[in-house]
């Protein structure tokens, strides 16, 4: 499968914002968006006008870079959210939350969606007791995800059982630090996402 290989550091200046890829070094001053937040590359620091679609298409790319997902996979997702009943700019950004690696990262198991990716894809966690290895899986509300019992004594979950004491989980998810166990309580809404994100913009992008 395609992955990006590249500096992610590089893709937090290209969209002019911090996207948190590096876990907890992008709270600290050696954060590279910190230190120089200007667009990549020898002539980065050149203003632009951007226009409507220049405006849509960057937020298309925040969106998909936040949640580490690859073109097709994303469009896939829109075309989702545009066929299901309710807002598709607040289904598509459910169906991103509720995938497997971001519930990881977002129950505290994993300092980034990179790094809870590699842990899922390694075969370290459970979906209601059967052992999971796919990132993109859709975790449903009544779900349990969970480290599975032989992988608990590792050192990433060692970590894990450290900082999820301080770690603040968002509303629709429950947790269990004892047992490195998290359960989806309701589909999240918009106001329990918090991304500094127009969706709304990603719906034009795609509706032209």
């Amino acid at each position: 499968m395609a992955r990006y290989t590249e500096p992610v550091c590089r893709i937090c200046r290209r969209e002019g914002a911090k996207l948190f890829l590096k876990g907890s070094r992008c709270y600290t001053k050696k954060c590279a968006f910190e230190r120089r937040p200007s667009p990549p590359g020898q002539h980065g620091v050149r203003r632009r006008k951007v226009g409507e679609y220049g405006l849509q298409l960057r937020e298309k790319q925040k969106v998909r870079r936040t949640y580490g997902v690859l073109e097709r996979q994303f469009r896939n997702y829109f075309v989702d959210a545009e066929n299901r009943p309710g807002v598709t700019s607040e289904n598509l950004l459910r169906s991103l939350e509720l995938r497997l690696d971001n519930v990881v990262y977002r129950a505290g198991f994993a300092p980034s969606r990179a790094a809870a990716r590699q842990l899922v894809n390694h075969g370290h966690f459970s979906v209601n007791g059967r052992p999971t290895d796919i990132s993109s899986y859709q975790v449903k509300p009544g779900d349990k995800v969970e480290v599975r019992e032989t992988r608990r004594s590792r050192e990433p979950f060692k970590v894990a059982k450290e900082t999820l004491r301080n770690h603040q989980a968002p509303p629709w998810l429950s947790i269990d630090a004892g047992t490195l166990s998290s359960s989806v309580v309701t589909p999240p809404s918009r106001d329990q996402m918090p991304l500094d994100l127009n969706e709304q913009l990603v719906v034009e992008y795609y509706s032209r």
